[in-house]
């Protein structure tokens, strides 16, 4: 038996070095927080996905009394991509959450949307970039596949 050690690089930004398109995802995040539909946890999450052309696109958690057929906000950001711009290349991605009208720390986004995530860069062939967004920093992780070391993809599936 051999142990292995997976790292993940990430860099840390305080907000006075954030480059000018952080600040216009931010922005269009916070406005999705508050369309988003969270009555039941109150933790509104937000997303902002900027595209090749330079158009944002947002998207926000949707609950369910259910719970299960709850969507996150990265979900419904990349599945409106889908739907409204098939050929659309991601190139960022910024995820803010409030809870009660006050910002959260910087948030992960779960494993569903790592895995839509993976599938987004199968099917533009191109990786990019996800920001999990605090209020006085964000987190920077360059290459969204980072996020799901052994993933699930295309290739598993037997043809």
């Amino acid at each position: 038996m051999s142990d292995k050690e997976l790292l993940i690089p990430y860099t840390r930004l305080p907000r006075s070095e954030w480059p000018e398109i952080y600040e216009r995802l931010e922005a269009v995040a916070l406005e999705a927080t508050r369309r988003s539909y969270a009555p039941y946890s109150h933790f509104h999450v937000g997303a902002a996905v900027q595209l090749e052309s330079g158009e944002l696109v947002l998207g926000c958690n949707q609950e369910n009394a259910s719970f299960s057929p709850t969507l996150c906000a990265e979900r419904t950001a990349l599945y409106a991509i889908g739907a409204q711009h098939p050929d659309a290349v991601v190139e960022r991605l910024m995820i803010v959450a409030e809870t009660e009208g006050k910002r959260v720390h910087p948030i992960s986004p779960c494993g569903v949307c790592r895995q839509v995530m993976m599938e987004t860069v199968r099917r533009q062939g191109k990786p990019f970039e996800v920001i999990l967004c605090g209020a006085d920093e964000a987190i920077v992780i360059s290459d969204c596949r980072l996020l799901l070391p052994f993933a699930f993809d295309g290739s598993d599936i037997p043809s």
